[in-house]
Order: structure tokens, then C-alpha cells, then sequence
């Protein structure tokens, strides 16, 4: 979203899947004169949508089809049409990208103490691509052996458990992750990049302030926008409808697919949690990631949440961060400033690691 400080008038691009549901006010970084925004969506719930009147899509078909609504007096019932399209796209198995059938063999292994190493790498080796992908991990830089591990079964001993799963995760989410989303206009490197950051983030906060689910909150950040693989199709062809209410509503894209589609990308991100059998703890954080207050006190919710806010950042500033986190967020994990910006160091710097010989 492009915003313009009405004292100096320089305009600033803000992340719009960032910008939380709120009024929010903040100082112009160039003049110091106060920015306010009002993002609250009952402040749009009469304005036109520009996009309702494009032809023959998804969201027409559905109308006629589900509801019955007569579309001049009445306007869209968004709730009933959002609803049948998730159902239609849930229901789709080829829009639903699987996860890598190796992924879940392993974790299915490594939850079975009378199997071993021998035969976690000769699960990994039956999918050439995750075990290439694999290799490139363990010999990066993030894992301190740079070089040095030549096999499958090496890469497992030398791992150890814990280490081997988030790797066989990444692993796997690299094969889905690495695409470009034209409707949400994102190359493939910076769907990953940034998949990774929150991924990362996470596992360092949760590391800070929630330890026992280290694992889960990395494993559920780097996923948390998996949703958008799925209604990228969608976007692009209302393409339009996006940028127009966009544009006009001066709103985010987050709540431009709720509006347009009645749904997000991490509703639908929640069900493929389900579909590749995660855990409820981090279906539900990813579900609430934008919104955490509404997770009931999820720690994953705010984790990602957090995590996923500060990764774009090239250096903490909380007057700014305050305005994109929903309130209370921090106080909930109890971070503070200084703890961000370590986080943020690390994460940087991680990534960088990770990524090396990728």
C-alpha cells in the first residue's frame, strides 16, 4: 500500500499483508509529522467494491449457483460465496499441493524407536530431489559442516534427530515453496527467502520464550503462508478486482482476498496443515497468524505473527513495528527491543548460512 505523509507529502510503500485491521498512527521518518491510517474493515462495509461487476468467474458462478442472491438489490453475500468456493477449492485435490510423500515418511519413522538411521536415509534416498535438497542443507554453512557430508546415512548420523527433521522439513517445503506466485507478484526466490525468515524467526523466539515448542514453530513458520500457493490461480484471474479495490479502498491485500474471494490465505494455509497431517497446535497458529488475539492464546499464532512481521525489516524500529503488530503481541511472549534485534541478526544471518550452497 502506497501512503503519502500529508505534511512533507512523501509517499511510502508499506508491506500490505502486514498492515493489522486497525487505526494506527505514526510519525513520517522523513519530516516527523504524524501518519494515520484507518484500516478498520466496518469503515468499507458500505463503500462499492469495484470488482463485483467483472464477468463470468468463480465468484459469479457461485453467486447464481449457491445463493440466489439477486445481485442488484441485495449485493454479494460474501460469507455464502466465500464459503462455497473454499468448499470448491478444499474439495479440488489438484489444487491442494501435497507435501512431499518422504517428508511424512520420515517424521513416521523417527516416531518409531525400534527403526533407525539406516532406514530414515533409505526413505529420504527414494526421492532423488528431496535427497539432493538435502544434502545442500547439511553441508551448508547454517549446519557447520560445510563440505563434509558425502551421503544420505551420513547426513542422518551426523544431523542427529532433532536436526534432521527441521532439515527434511525444509527439504521438503523447498520442492513447494520455490515457485512464483504471479497474483501475489512473487518471484520464486522471495516466496522461499521469506519463508525461511519466519521460519527461522520463529525458532529463535520460541527458542527465547516458549522452548518446548521450538520445533513446532519453525516447522509451522516456514509454511505459514502455504495458503497462497493455492489461491494464487484465483487471484490471477480477478487480477483486476485486486488492484481496484486496492486502489480504491486504500486497504490491504490480506483483506482484499477476505472481500473478494470471503476468505484468506491463511484459512486455507490451516487446511493444508490438516491435509499434510500437522499437528492441531500449529494448524491453529498458522490460521491466526495475522490475528493472534484470536487464536485463544495460541503461542504459535503470536510466535508467527512476530516473526513474520520483523522479517522484512532491515533493522528494528519499534514506533514502526507497533503499528503493524496487532497490540499486545509482544507483551504476550514478553520481547523486548533488544530481544529483536537480536532475533533479527540471527536470522539474517542464518538465512545467509542456509542458503550458501543452495
Amino acid at each position: 500500500m502506497k501512503i503519502t505523509c500529508p505534511g512533507c507529502h512523501k509517499t511510502y510503500d508499506l508491506p500490505d499483508d502486514k498492515l493489522p485491521p486497525k487505526k494506527i498512527s505514526f510519525n513520517c521518518p522523513d519530516c516527523k509529522g504524524v501518519i494515520t491510517l484507518d484500516l478498520r474493515p466496518e469503515k468499507t462495509e458500505n463503500r462499492p467494491d469495484p470488482g463485483v461487476s467483472a464477468q463470468k468467474d468463480d465468484l459469479a458462478d457461485l453467486e447464481h449457483e449457491n445463493t440466489g442472491l439477486d445481485h442488484e438489490n441485495t449485493g454479494l453475500d460474501h460469507e455464502n460465496i466465500g464459503n462455497s468456493l473454499k468448499k470448491k477449492i478444499l474439495k479440488s485435490i489438484s489444487d491442494l499441493p501435497p507435501m512431499p510423500q518422504v517428508v511424512l515418511k520420515v517424521r513416521e519413522i523417527m516416531a518409531n524407536p525400534n527403526l533407525s538411521f539406516k532406514d530414515i536415509a533409505e526413505a529420504i534416498e527414494t526421492d532423488q530431489a528431496i535427497a539432493a535438497r538435502l544434502l545442500k542443507i547439511a553441508n551448508s554453512t547454517y549446519y557447520g559442516m560445510s563440505g563434509m557430508v558425502a551421503s544420505i546415512h551420513q547426513a542422518c548420523v551426523v544431523l542427529g534427530y532433532k536436526t534432521l527433521s527441521e532439515a527434511v522439513t525444509v527439504a521438503g517445503a523447498s520442492s513447494l515453496l520455490g515457485k512464483s506466485l504471479k497474483g501475489y507478484e512473487l518471484d520464486s526466490n522471495a516466496l522461499w527467502q521469506h519463508s525461511l525468515a519466519v521460519a527461522l524467526g520463529s525458532k529463535a523466539i520460541a527458542k527465547l520464550k516458549r522452548p518446548v515448542i521450538e520445533n513446532e514453530a519453525f516447522s509451522a513458520g516456514l509454511i505459514h503462508d502455504s495458503g497462497k500457493l493455492v489461491l494464487d490461480k484465483y487471484i490471477v484471474e480477478k487480477k483486476d478486482q485486486f488492484n481496484n479495490f486496492m486502489k480504491n479502498q486504500q486497504l490491504s491485500f490480506l483483506m482484499a482476498e477476505k472481500h473478494i474471494l470471503g476468505f484468506d490465505h491463511a484459512e486455507i494455509a490451516s487446511a493444508l496443515c490438516e491435509q499434510w497431517q500437522m499437528p492441531k497446535n500449529q494448524s491453529v497458529g498458522i490460521r491466526f497468524h495475522h490475528l493472534p488475539s484470536e487464536s485463544k492464546k495460541n503461542d504459535i499464532a503470536y510466535i508467527i505473527h512476530i516473526a513474520d512481521s520483523i522479517s522484512r525489516l532491515d533493522e528494528i524500529d519499534m514506533e514502526y513495528l507497533q503499528t503493524i503488530l496487532e497490540e499486545g503481541s509482544l507483551e504476550f511472549l514478553g520481547l523486548q527491543e533488544k530481544d529483536l534485534n537480536e532475533i533479527l541478526s540471527e536470522v539474517k544471518e542464518a538465512v545467509e548460512n542456509l542458503t550458501d550452497n543452495a
